[in-house]
């Protein structure tokens, strides 16, 4: 009886295919795009909600350095970031910014942007969606269609989605009327 032989083992021969190579590309690049996806959408953002009821004020601190308070039947998200950024819903809030936290600060009412320099002011929101807003302390700045306007201590203006109107010069006891004081 005779031994089998051994199967033949053929040497691989690799032929390369310019066509095979961007096929493995574009799998692998899709499988890039979709990690990066679940990595950025992953995160979800950490939003807070402040609301208060009739009859009722609240004061809280929203990050270190940053206090608010809100006056009755008011509404706002806070998300954190960098800035945070708050949205006011409706009603009035009130920010007291210390120097450390400068900077850190956006509020959002309907489509335009206040950014804080390091202040203390208010917002109040009307229900045709304008504003009104009063700087006691340090300075804002108001990004509204038409520009960007700064509002110093000691004065207020109204503002809307386009312009603000009404910039004057107010005393104290004006800045938020609601809030009793510290």
């Amino acid at each position: 009886m005779q031994e089998p032989e051994p199967p033949v083992i053929q040497p691989f021969n690799f032929v390369f295919s310019w066509r095979r190579f961007l096929v493995h590309c574009l799998i692998m690049g899709f499988c890039v795009l979709l990690g990066l996806m679940t990595w950025y959408f992953g995160k979800p953002h950490s939003i807070r909600f402040y609301e208060t009821k009739s009859e009722q004020l609240l004061a809280t601190s929203i990050a270190p350095g940053i206090d608010m308070a809100l006056d009755m039947l008011s509404s706002v998200a806070v998300k954190e970031g960098r800035p945070l950024q708050a949205e006011l819903f409706k009603g009035n809030v009130y920010f007291d910014i210390q120097k450390n936290a400068a900077n850190q600060l956006e509020v959002k009412v309907g489509d335009a942007i206040i950014k804080d320099f390091g202040t203390r002011f208010s917002i109040q929101l009307y229900k045709n969606g304008s504003g009104h807003i009063a700087v006691t302390d340090g300075y804002i700045k108001i990004h509204v269609s038409s520009g960007v306007y700064q509002i110093n201590a000691f004065e207020q203006a109204d503002f809307d989605n386009f312009s603000i109107s009404k910039h004057r010069l107010i005393t104290e006891r004006d800045i938020a009327p609601w809030r009793p004081p510290p």
